[in-house]
């Protein structure tokens, strides 16, 4: 007939229950550690798609700002020449200081700007 021991566990039922709390800690842990860099890792994503989508809508303001200025300007029919002239001239100027806010702001390429400010000029 076995002995049985009551009491306090022995040495080995103590290392036992000790290496099971370690183990269960640590797969909590790991457990733990891994949702939160899924986490992040989603949020970056997200992160990512938003800035894409917002350069998508500024690439596409600068096409249709650079569609607009490379469209020929059609003279107005209707107005006199004497009428047109000083209005035409402010208003060259003020194509050509937008044109150049373009370029500065990194919408038209050199090429465009030139393009475009010889055909009004031009």
């Amino acid at each position: 007939m076995p002995l049985r021991r009551f009491g306090r566990p022995g040495l080995i039922g103590l290392a036992a229950r000790t290496a099971v709390v370690a183990g269960t800690a640590s797969a909590v842990t790991g457990a733990a550690a891994r949702h939160q860099q899924q986490r992040a890792q989603n949020e970056y994503e997200q992160q990512q798609y938003q800035a894409a989508q917002q350069q998508a809508q500024i690439d596409a303001a600068a096409q249709q700002a650079a569609a607009q200025f490379a469209a020929p300007a059609a003279p107005p029919a209707a107005a006199p020449p004497s009428a047109a002239a000083p209005a035409g001239g402010d208003d060259l100027i003020a194509k050509l200081q937008q044109l150049a806010s373009l370029r500065d702001a990194g919408v038209l390429t050199e090429d465009e700007f030139a393009a475009a400010k010889q055909k009004l000029l031009g």
